[in-house]
């Protein structure tokens, strides 16, 4: 446990309905030590609820160099912009997009979210062969042809998925060190570790990115994704029926659960996932390419995205209000139903992280599904100023059964955006399991192998005469 939470104030606040009634700070008037104690004590009962469901947003991946929707937005359009064979009419419209306040919450300009689904719209009532309307008409600018409207969907669609292609960072820290690990390995060690008779683990996630199936593969856990077959996965999602067990004594009709296993679903697709024909598969991408994409400026990024575009595949689900309409096509229908169903299921601790409730199809359903008279959400959100705060004060009224963890004004102040983050919450928060030592230990004494192998190689050219 770091020294600054040891002793002294604590840093977070668990907000959540008190006995009177009130939204109040659960751990407040505690010392760091007592407030830490309180918290672990919380989140280790709610973890050994019967089901345990996980909600994880873009927050999960900025560590590893993903962006939030306001900082993707303007990445995306910086590199579009770059691009050389951009059409002249599609020029001033992005110059004005990036120039408008888009961070300004008091401003009329419409969030990107809102703008893209404005153009992808305006694509397909000009473009599809049923649609009454040959094109649409651009406020404050000559309007665009449809075929420049689609180029510009096209490429921003292309930039997503570069912007998303990353890479889970070296695993191995400091020897005796776990605190630097990569949060992901550090999250799915500690959520695993549950006991055999209660339900499985059910993670979704919003995000195109694959670092939760890196991570989940590093650390050996086995899961289910939706997708069946190795060579080239076909969805099929009747394997979330499926369990792993251990043969055991099968002739006595006794078997063993495999302990390392969940359940993991990506409500919006991912960039593994590809259509051959209307059938949905799945293969990993070589991510090597892609490894310095996000460190470059918008010209690199452009003649990147130029140099491997034809080979970049479509998304699973465009940040736009049209994700709503899109997820009533297989398979998302199908993940929308399962995350519908696992949270209506009784005596479920629903767990949200790195997750704004951007989404209004996602918020519906995590609404409805308070009416669980059995259900308990955490919300961990880095910022005491978000609205998430006035978010769960509108749950109260429906039990104590909704809280926010997120830092004291004064933690923030001091070092924002450093408690109740998906890092701080997976490495410091949750508490600790001991096999994730061991695999620290075993990939510490690979990388000793590796590089007592690589020496005599090294020394061997060294002496070679010239």
């Amino acid at each position: 446990m770091p020294a600054e939470l040891q002793e002294g104030v604590i840093e977070y606040q668990l907000i959540g309905a008190s006995e009177e009634g009130n939204t109040d700070d659960l751990l407040v008037s505690l010392s760091g030590r007592d407030g830490r104690q309180r918290l672990q004590a919380l989140i280790a009962e709610w973890l050994r609820m019967e089901n345990l469901v996980v909600l994880a947003g873009a927050g999960t991946s900025v560590t590893c160099g993903g962006k939030t929707m306001a900082v993707l937005e303007r990445a995306i359009l910086e590199t579009v912009q770059a691009l050389p064979g951009i059409p002249s009419k599609i020029r001033p419209i992005i110059a004005a997009r990036l120039e408008s306040s888009i961070h300004d919450v008091t401003s009329q300009t419409p969030a990107f979210e809102d703008w893209f689904s404005y153009l992808v719209s305006a694509t397909l009532m000009g473009s599809a062969p049923e649609s009454p309307f040959g094109g649409v008409q651009w406020k404050g600018f000559e309007s665009p042809a449809q075929a420049e409207l689609s180029w510009l969907v096209d490429k921003i669609g292309k930039a997503i998925f570069a912007e998303c292609a990353l890479t889970l960072p070296d695993t191995t820290p400091s020897p005796g060190l776990a605190g630097d690990i990569a949060p992901h390995l550090a999250f799915l060690s500690k959520l695993v570790v549950r006991d055999s008779n209660l339900g499985r683990v059910h993670l979704f996630t919003l995000n195109y990115d694959t670092l939760f199936e890196q991570a989940l593969e590093l650390l050996g856990i086995q899961y289910s994704d939706g997708f069946t077959g190795k060579a080239e996965a076909r969805f099929d999602p009747s394997v979330y029926g499926l369990d792993v067990y251990y043969p055991g004594e099968v002739s006595e009709g006794r078997v063993r659960r495999f302990d390392k296993f969940l359940h993991f679903y990506k409500l919006h697709g991912s960039i593994h996932w590809h259509l051959r024909g209307n059938e949905l598969r799945a293969r990993h991408p070589d991510l090597r390419r892609y490894a310095d994409y996000g460190r470059v400026g918008p010209a690199e990024k452009a003649a990147k995205l130029e140099e491997f575009a034809a080979d970049l595949p479509a998304v699973g689900i465009l940040p736009t209000a049209n994700k709503f309409a899109q997820t009533l096509a297989m398979p998302f229908a199908h993940l929308f139903r399962s995350f519908q169903i696992r949270l209506s299921t009784p005596q479920t601790f629903f767990l949200v992280l790195g997750y704004g409730f951007g989404d209004q199809h996602v918020g519906r359903i995590i609404e409805a599904a308070l009416m669980n008279p059995s259900l308990v959400m955490l919300v961990v959100d880095p910022n005491p100023k978000s609205g998430t705060v006035a978010r769960i004060q509108r749950y109260k009224h429906l039990g104590k059964r909704a809280f926010l963890l997120t830092p004291t004004e004064a933690a923030f102040g001091r070092d924002s955006y450093k408690f109740a983050t998906f890092d701080d919450f997976a490495r410091s928060v949750m508490p600790d399991v001991r096999w994730l030592n061991d695999f620290l230990r075993l990939r510490r004494f690979e990388k000793q192998i590796q590089a007592s192998e690589r020496q005599p190689e090294t020394e061997a050219r060294v002496e070679e005469p010239e």
